[in-house]
Parts: structure tokens; C-alpha cells; sequence
């Protein structure tokens, strides 16, 4: 499967972002806290959520996903035990550690997989849980945690990971006594998690901050909830008018979400009205180059950072782009050079030497978010390009071609 796509033209509309991808899928690890049905209404129907439907379904648990809700009820007879070919698929999986283990003392998982975006050990959560009482066993591929009750203690991350962060606030909701999680990660996300985890009965303060408090509770109960919008693809249209020299309207947007994107996208030329309920962006006639760190939360995302190097690559002038959480987030680079980028890459850096157009190109995605980026690119280009490897973008984004294309963007999927 490919997308073929013929780009040079301004995207010009209107369109609403889906439910936050990231945070609906360790909603649905949380879900294994209770045996009481939690229902997740606004989630995306992408290939991730599928994955983590199908690893929940194969442990036990009736699972239900249909037009956007996602009903969960994982009963006692849950098995506390990770497929393997599932897990190996997806980095998500590691996320339901902290649920089995605080709720049947067991829990053995095959280690994650997900993009080639860099190393992201799972140390900090195996480290957590062993701080939490549980005892660890690493071989051959596999994870084994065990524990006869988890014991909340002060926990203190060596890096504000955001994965780990969530597993052990999920973990420590049923820990006894209290938790603290210190040098936690501050993504919306987190904030997220905590307030589902609260609705379902958790004590739960701080997310947002750089300490988390959570005192323990003997049960959680179900719940419902609406997911908040997906803050990666509202940044994503935003960049989508900024490279097209289009108007966008983006319902539904959490300005504080987008914060960081907003100002660099400013600093870039972008015109960004604010209207009740909507952001309006509106693209240069050539974005302007810039300087950007892709840091944790409240920093510039790295899930856009790929996205912003497509775009200074048509800048008027010469920009510089920094990875600072993952190191191998600069593989969608040579497929921007076939496309006429101008582009060098040192270490975690990149120089970008803006030129005036891109051409169009055959090019392939090599991950998630590099996908997207070539994407961006393939609509702001001059001819036809064709984008294969499009089963990482059918991971995380929702109705891509039906969104595009009522923008004004001629794309269409083929085999």
C-alpha cells in the first residue's frame, strides 16, 4: 500500500482533531485496575488502538470497539500475561506492567516494540515497580514481575520518562500507603491518566508538576470518559497550513496543549487566530528559518519535530534542529533528499538549508512521525510523489486521507 499524492496546492479548511492516541492507550491499560466496566468515549480508530484492543482481548477481558467508544470490562479471570507477537509490535504494551501487577501480584510480558526511533529501555519502569515491592526477572526476551502487596515508597525518575511516569502512578493506585513519584514527566497526558485514574476512585495530586502524590486504595471502580483531543495531530495541521501556504481552522484545540508549537510556528511566519472553541493558522508564502529543541514537556514535542524539519525545508534561510530525547529521530532525512532537501545531519542535530520548492518523489516512511514529515512534504511539493510504508501512519492517525483530501490536498491510497 502506498499513498500517491500531487502537491503545490494551499490547504484551505476546517477539521477536527481525534482523541489523544498517547493517552487513550494507557487509559485502556488502566482499565485493568477494576473488574468494573470503564468506558473511553472519542478514542481514534487507528491501528494502535487495534493492537491494544487485541492484546486486552487475548488476556481475558471483553473488549468492545466501536465508532469511537471503547467499552472495557476485565473481569477476574483476566490472564496476567502479554501476548507475545502483540507486544513485540507495539511500545505501548509495556503500559499494562503496573495494572496486572498491582491487581493479581503477576505479570509477564515479552519486551516491547513500536518505531525505530532510538533506545527506550524499560529500566525506569522495572525499576519503579522493584522500588514499589516487586520482584524482577529479565531473560530471553521476557519480563516476569511479582509481589506479594506493593508498598507505595518515594520514587525519584532518573529522566522525566513519560511511559514511566504513568506506569507507576497506575501501579501505586493500589499500592498501600502513600507515593511519590519526584522528576516526574509534565505532558497533558499525565494530566490525563490522573484524572481518569481519579474518576475510578484513585487519590491522586500533582500531575503537571514535577511531583506526583498518590495515596493507595484498596479497589478502583469503573468509569466513563471523554478523551481529550490528540495535541500531535493538532500540531501536525497546524504545520500542514504553515508548509502550504494555506488557512486552516482546527476545532476542538487545547491552546495550552500546543503551547511550544504555537510560539516556534509564530517565530516561523505563521499567523495563529484565536477563536472560541478553534485555532486559525494561517501559512506564510515562505516560512521564515528558526532555532528548535525538541525536549520533555513543557519544551518543543519530539512527536512534531519531524514535522518542523519538512517545513524549514522550504525556509528562507538556514535552521537548526535539535533531538534531545530520542537519537535516531533524523531517519525521515534521506527521504527529504530525494525530494531536493538540503538537509546535514550531525549527531542529534540537523542544518537545515532552506531551499524555495521541494519536488515530488518516490519516498518511504520510516517510522511514525518521519512519516507524517514526508507527508507534509509530498502536499507542499511540486509534482507527484508517492509515499510507501504507510502502515506506520495508519498507526496513529485516524481518517488521514479523508481529512487531507477535504482540505483541498489531492491524495489517495493505492495498492
Amino acid at each position: 500500500m502506498q499513498f500517491a499524492i500531487i502537491g503545490g496546492r494551499p490547504l484551505v479548511g476546517q477539521v477536527k482533531p481525534q482523541g489523544a492516541k498517547n493517552a487513550a492507550l494507557k487509559l485502556a491499560a488502566a482499565a485493568l485496575l477494576t473488574d468494573e466496566l470503564c468506558l473511553i468515549r472519542n478514542v481514534p480508530q487507528i491501528q494502535d488502538l487495534n493492537f491494544m484492543v487485541e492484546i486486552l482481548s487475548l488476556m481475558g477481558a471483553e473488549v468492545e470497539f466501536t465508532g469511537g467508544t471503547l467499552k472495557i470490562q476485565a473481569r477476574g479471570t483476566l490472564t496476567p500475561q502479554v501476548p507475545v507477537e502483540l507486544a513485540r509490535t507495539m511500545r505501548a504494551s509495556i503500559q499494562v506492567l503496573g495494572p496486572l501487577l498491582a491487581r493479581f501480584g503477576y505479570v509477564r510480558a515479552a519486551e516491547p516494540g513500536g518505531c525505530d526511533i532510538g533506545p527506550r529501555p524499560v529500566d525506569y519502569h522495572i525499576k519503579g515497580l522493584k522500588a514499589l515491592g516487586a520482584q524482577a526477572k529479565e531473560a530471553h526476551g521476557y519480563i516476569e514481575l511479582e509481589t506479594t502487596g506493593l508498598v507505595g515508597t518515594d520514587l525519584h525518575l532518573d529522566y522525566p520518562s513519560v511511559g514511566a511516569t504513568e506506569n507507576m502512578m497506575m501501579a501505586a493506585t493500589l499500592a498501600q500507603g502513600v507515593t511519590r513519584i519526584h522528576n516526574a514527566a509534565k505532558e497533558p497526558e499525565i494530566v490525563e491518566e490522573q484524572n481518569f485514574l481519579n474518576s475510578m476512585g484513585a487519590r491522586i495530586t500533582g500531575a503537571g508538576t514535577d511531583t506526583i502524590h498518590i495515596e493507595g486504595v484498596r479497589r478502583l471502580s469503573g468509569t466513563s470518559w471523554d478523551l481529550c483531543p490528540d495535541r500531535i495531530e493538532v500540531g501536525t495541521y497546524m504545520m500542514a497550513a504553515g508548509i502550504t501556504g494555506g488557512q486552516i481552522q482546527i476545532f476542538g484545540a487545547r491552546e495550552d496543549h500546543v503551547a511550544a508549537v504555537m510560539g516556534k510556528l509564530m517565530e516561523a511566519g505563521c499567523q495563529i487566530i484565536r477563536t472560541q472553541g478553534a485555532l486559525r493558522v494561517i501559512g506564510p508564502q515562505r516560512p521564515k528559518p528558526v532555532m528548535v529543541y525538541a525536549l520533555p514537556y513543557p519544551g518543543f514535542p519530539t512527536d512534531l519535530q519531524q514535522q518542523l524539519t519538512a517545513l524549514l525545508a522550504i525556509a528562507d534561510g538556514t535552521s537548526l534542529v535539535v533531538e534531545t530525547v530520542f537519537n535516531n529521530r533524523f531517519r525521515h532525512v534521506d527521504e527529504l533528499r530525494r525530494m531536493g532537501a538540503q538537509i546535514r545531519v550531525e549527531g542529534r542535530g540537523a542544518l537545515v538549508q532552506g531551499i524555495e520548492q521541494l519536488s515530488g518523489a518516490q519516498v518511504e516512511a520510516p517510522d511514525l512521525r518521519g512519516g507524517m514529515a514526508l507527508l507534509l512534504a509530498s502536499l507542499a511539493a511540486h509534482g507527484p510523489s508517492t509515499i510507501s510504508g504507510i502502515e506506520h501512519l495508519q498507526r496513529g492517525y485516524e481518517n488521514l486521507v479523508e481529512k487531507f483530501t477535504a482540505l483541498g490536498a489531492e491524495i489517495r491510497q493505492e495498492i
